[in-house]
């Protein structure tokens, strides 16, 4: 029972629409009708600026490297990964906005700097090489 309820509590964590929040709150805007329509942490660089792209690609990798302690907290024995990918799954499903939600790059970047922190280093590495290179 409280293995569902860690997951569910992750899914909720990850349908926290950062992107879709900032840009209501801070700017009056519904970024999904802006740039990509993407809710996420690039279509926020877009539309909302600089500053509010840090802010929501804060939040989006936040909201993914906390999770993966909840079963530390709650004293369940499953890997924090499990709990993870009910939260990338929240910010690409998110209930809060009809199940229309971002990529879930940075929420997945979160949930890796958690669990392996070297791979993330290197999986940026290539991302970076191959953006630049593109």
């Amino acid at each position: 029972m409280v293995l569902i309820l860690l997951f569910i509590v992750s899914y909720l964590i990850g349908s926290i629409p950062s992107g879709y929040l900032i840009g209501k709150i801070f700017f009056k805007k519904d970024i999904r009708k802006y740039g990509s329509g993407n809710m996420g942490a690039t279509n926020s660089f877009r539309v909302l600026g600089k500053p509010a792209g840090f802010a929501v690609t804060f939040f989006d990798i936040f909201k993914g490297f906390i999770v993966v302690f909840l079963p530390v907290l709650f004293n369940v024995e499953i890997h924090g990964l499990l709990v993870g990918i009910f939260a990338i799954l929240g910010h690409v499903y998110p209930i809060y906005l009809k199940f229309r939600g971002g990529k879930a790059v940075a929420t997945s970047a979160g949930v890796m700097l958690a669990v392996n922190p070297i791979l993330l280093l290197i999986l940026a590495a290539i991302f970076f090489a191959i953006l630049k290179l593109t």
